[in-house]
Parts: structure tokens; sequence; C-alpha cells
């Protein structure tokens, strides 16, 4: 499988000191809407996201918890690199749909984690790919669950 620009960027950034600093930077100029939530990316492979957002005023909702709508850019966030970690360069993705359960308050920061249960064959054929994405609290309560929906097909020859 052929690393597209994102995880091969990865690659390169994470071999050096501050570099997921660095790659989580870069991830929100290129995404700015990302910005929002201050994510850092912490782990990244194929199959499986982590990244991590703090608890700050920009967050906040009308109760001072983290805002829903801040935990769904999270779990996008996490969504959108596990698929650019797994999906290879010969193909793309796109998203399909998202389904969110908020199961508790959001008093502290996050963690996102994205990760397939095992990884797609990448054929001729477009299909959809379920991304699961669990959200915990600090101390590991989750308090959003998501499925995120990506539409992958093969990349149009030139």
């Amino acid at each position: 499988m052929a690393d597209n620009a994102t995880f091969a960027l990865w690659r390169k950034l994470t071999a050096k000191p501050g570099g997921k600093q660095l790659f989580s930077a870069a991830m929100c100029l290129r995404v700015p809407y990302f910005r929002t939530v201050l994510p850092s990316v912490r782990e990244l492979r194929p199959g499986h996201c982590e990244v991590t957002a703090p608890k700050w005023w920009g967050v906040y909702n009308h109760i001072g918890t983290f805002h829903a709508i801040a935990a769904c850019n999270l779990a996008e966030i996490a969504m959108g690199m596990l698929a650019e970690a797994t999906v290879p360069a010969t193909h793309r993705w796109l998203p399909k749909g998202m389904t969110v359960a908020y199961v508790a308050k959001a008093e502290t920061s996050l963690r996102a984690v994205a990760e397939l249960p095992e990884l797609p064959e990448f054929g001729e054929d477009g299909f959809e790919l379920p991304v699961p994405v669990t959200i915990t609290d600090t101390n590991g309560k989750p308090v959003v669950t998501a499925t995120i929906t990506i539409w992958v097909t093969p990349k149009k020859k030139s």
C-alpha cells in the first residue's frame, strides 16, 4: 500500500523532535476549521488514529463543558487522519455521513480514537467504510461515540 502525502508527511515529521506538534500545526493550516479545537495528533497508522484536544474557553458550551459540535469536530479529525493513513494513494475518500451519541458530559480535555476492526481491501469498486470513533475524557470515561461513514473509490486515471 503506497503512502499518500499526508501519511508520508506524518512518518517524516515524527522521526524528528517536535514532529507531532509540527504535523498537527500543518494539518490545521490545511484544514483551518480543525484548529478550533487545538488538536494534537498523538498516534497515526493504517487503521488507527488518536487525537487529543484541550478543554479551553473556545470549546465551552453554555454550561462550561466541551461543546458537542466541538467534540464532533474532534471525531472528524480522528477519522480523517485515519483515512489518510489507511486509504492508499490510488484511491480517494469522502465523508458520507455521521452518527453521534453524546453519552456523558465532557468536562475535561478529550481524546478521540478512530480505529478500524480490520483493514479493508481497496479494489476497483467504490464502497462505504464505517469508521468508529470513541471520545473519552481524561479519566478514560467515554463521553461521545460516533461512526463516520466514508465513501472510498479508485482515483480517476488521467
